[in-house]
């Protein structure tokens, strides 16, 4: 008889009671995900995260006191192996650059519906770092200004053509279920080949290999 799937203990920070007992009722309406707990402060949340040690911690950013981006890096600094997602309704490129350097994994917006939500979660669970499509199309955006060449790092890294194909989506701001469409497979295939393209290219996130592969696309423009 096959073994039952271990169960993933979720933490939720969330200052909005309302919205942090609906994220509560979304993690536990899945068999594979628990929730230990939601708390309204980074402060708490910090102790109590220090205590029952979640996998996953499903982050606010706008959180009296200590901000979320604040909370997470020293999340981060003291238990480097908690995943953070960032849960939020922010949508500038300072807010999402600020979470992700902060050590965030991944960005959604509040009004992701419940399905996005966990897909997230299980994508979390399997080494991806997702994203609301309409934030990696910002993300992405940024990336769009010139950037000064560098050695490649494309001439180091040997990407599989499946590997590149990914990417090349992954650049113009799809999703994970986007990519899997466009390329004819399974969402499942597009994360197992992203987790190979993050251990390659050394990056834990999908804006991370995104600005990455760009950076080692860009050729040297010479005058006319």
């Amino acid at each position: 008889m096959p073994a039952k799937p271990a169960t993933t203990d979720v933490a939720i920070v969330e200052d909005n009671a309302a919205l942090g007992s609906s994220l509560r009722k979304v993690v536990e309406s899945d068999a594979l995900l628990r929730c230990i707990g939601v708390w309204t402060t980074a402060e708490e949340a910090l102790k109590k995260i220090d205590a029952f040690r979640p996998q996953i911690v499903l982050m606010d950013i706008n959180l009296p006191g200590m901000s979320g981006i604040e909370a997470t890096a020293r999340l981060k600094q003291h238990l480097p192996d908690v995943k953070v997602v960032m849960v939020t309704v922010y949508r500038d490129h300072e807010q999402i650059f600020a979470a992700l350097k902060a050590g965030a994994c991944g960005y959604l917006l509040k009004r992701s519906n419940p399905s996005e939500l966990r897909e997230a979660i299980h994508d979390v669970r399997t080494g991806g770092a997702p994203m609301s499509p309409e934030i990696a199309r910002r993300v992405v955006e940024a990336f769009h200004q010139p950037v000064k060449s560098e050695p490649s790092v494309l001439d180091e890294v040997k990407l599989s053509k499946r590997e590149t194909e990914i990417l090349e989506l992954l650049c113009e701001g799809l999703a994970n279920k986007e990519i899997a469409d466009r390329l004819d497979i399974s969402v499942e295939t597009v994360r197992v080949h992203l987790k190979h393209v993050y251990e390659k290219l050394h990056v834990r996130s999908r804006t991370e290999a995104a600005m990455k592969f760009r950076d080692a696309k860009e050729e040297p423009r010479f005058p006319i």
